[in-house]
């Protein structure tokens, strides 16, 4: 790694950031990574992240201790990189991609391990924290000695 490339990625940290609570991001590879909404309900979590052109096949969610990391790696063929390159037209605004991203998030402590579930639709990945319920204080007796 060159100084050039901590440069850009201690910037893009700053740039690309988010500071939604309280699943808290950890760190963005690249602007290029989805952004994602993080909604608190009485009784979870709900994250959504826009993922236009991709699958569920295409996403894989892990728990990491207590990270909750969501990537996604999309092969582009060597054919299709090969054809895009001898078509006559070529871009003059290319906004939209398809780059490779990790996010990692970091759930609470509320948060109930087993609850979590994840759906995709539309485009749109839905994953879902469960919150643990409240335990009810103990009470602890005290005896003579």
């Amino acid at each position: 790694m060159n100084d050039m490339t901590l440069f850009n990625s201690l910037f893009d940290d700053l740039l690309c950031g988010t500071t939604a609570r309280p699943v808290y991001p950890v760190w963005n590879t690249n602007c290029a990574a989805p952004k994602v909404d993080v909604m608190e309900q009485k009784d979870r979590y709900i994250l959504e992240m826009e993922l236009p052109g991709r699958t569920e096949n295409d996403v894989n969610i892990e728990l990491e201790n207590d990270n909750l990391v969501i990537s996604s790696i999309k092969n582009v063929s060597k054919d299709s990189k090969e054809n895009e390159t001898k078509k006559e037209e070529k871009y003059l605004l290319r906004e939209r991609s398809n780059a490779d991203f990790t996010r990692k998030f970091i759930i609470p402590d509320n948060a109930d391990y087993d609850g979590i579930n994840a759906t995709f639709k539309n485009g749109i990945l839905t994953i879902t924290v469960m919150k643990k319920e409240n335990a009810e204080p103990k009470k602890i007796q005290i005896t003579a000695a």
